[in-house]
Order: structure tokens, then C-alpha cells, then sequence
């Protein structure tokens, strides 16, 4: 729960009655390898904040080639948030790639929440506005570099999770084939 609060306390401060209020309605969860968290075209219910494992946001083409959009870790939320707070299904799959525990916060705690701390919107937002702004910096970023400097970079920002993930994902995630991914990592290493 420290995890939590600390990860909170980047956005606003909570005070003790506000914490142990939220503290109350969490749930831990463990979730599994290969389990899925936020399914596409259905209205997630939950919410979560990654205590343990290594998760992906994803899609499918038309082909049902699978696309990973990015890697969600440790002290991190991880859900569709905007899907969550709409009630509206979601666009994008969210993969444990590891086994994982999670501290939920389903909707209509998340609800209570609102209603009760009244800073409580405030910090979501300027966390999800946080996210949003981190993703496409990386995005624009990605788009502007060859293969082998989106896998540097990648490894720059993100060190120790290129040893987590699966080869094929960290590949699709730079938007190259493994094949072209094998070489690159045999020519850095």
C-alpha cells in the first residue's frame, strides 16, 4: 500500500483519514501469466495499481496479428481509464506478461472515493494526464529514430525490462520482426 500512496503523493497529498478510507477498499489481487486484464469491447470494473509483474497494453489487426502498444510495471496504474470512469467498453487488451499483484479499485468504490475525497479527482486527473503526456513523448520520440536507437532508448528508459519481456513483444512494441530485433540485440551486445 506504501507503493500506492507514494506513487499518489507525486500529484497531491491525501491526509490520514482520506488514505485509510482508500486503504479500506482496495483489493490485492494476484493475476496470472497470460491473463488478461482490460479485455477489448468490454467496460473494464476495475482499476489497478501494479505491485508485482510486467503487464502490455495491446491490439489486433485485422489478421489477428497482435501489437503491443506499451509495458506497464511496478508502481504503476494500469487499466483504461478512460473506458473505466465513461462506463464505455475499451479499445485496447491489457496482458499480464508476468505473474502480477495488483491492488484493485473496483467502480463503485472508486465512486465512494470521489464523492468522499475530495481531492481525490484532482490527483487522477493530473496522474492520467501524467501517463497520457509520458506515452506520446515516447511515441514521437519512437517515430523519429531507426531500429537499433528505439531499442538503445528503450533500453535507456527502461532498464532491467528487456530481460522481463518476451523478445517477440519488446520487437512488435519497436515496430520491428524479431528477426530484424535478433540482429540488432546480436550487434549491441
Amino acid at each position: 500500500m506504501e507503493e500506492l500512496f507514494g506513487y499518489i503523493k507525486k500529484f497531491g497529498i491525501l491526509n490520514e483519514n482520506e488514505q485509510h478510507l482508500i486503504a479500506g477498499g482496495i483489493q490485492e489481487m494476484m493475476i496470472q501469466k497470460g491473463e488478461i486484464f482490460v479485455e477489448a469491447g468490454k467496460t473494464s470494473q476495475k482499476i489497478a495499481f501494479v505491485k508485482e509483474g510486467v503487464f502490455r497494453s495491446l491490439y489486433y489487426n485485422k489478421q489477428g496479428d497482435d501489437f503491443t502498444r506499451y509495458f506497464i510495471y511496478e508502481g504503476r496504474f494500469i487499466g483504461d481509464f478512460q473506458g473505466f470512469a465513461d462506463q464505455i467498453p475499451s479499445n485496447e487488451y491489457i496482458e499480464a506478461i508476468t505473474d502480477g499483484v495488483l491492488l484493485t479499485i473496483d467502480f463503485d468504490f472508486f465512486k465512494i472515493i470521489e464523492k468522499e475525497v475530495l481531492v481525490w479527482p484532482v490527483l487522477i486527473a493530473k496522474a492520467h494526464a501524467f501517463v497520457a503526456e509520458n506515452k506520446l513523448k515516447v511515441a514521437s520520440t519512437m517515430l523519429n529514430l531507426d531500429a537499433k536507437s528505439r531499442y538503445l532508448h528503450f533500453l535507456s528508459h527502461y532498464p532491467g525490462l528487456a530481460n522481463r519481456v518476451p523478445q517477440s513483444m519488446l520487437a512488435s512494441y519497436l515496430g520491428i520482426t524479431p528477426s530484424s530485433f535478433s540482429r540488432i540485440r546480436k550487434n549491441i551486445v
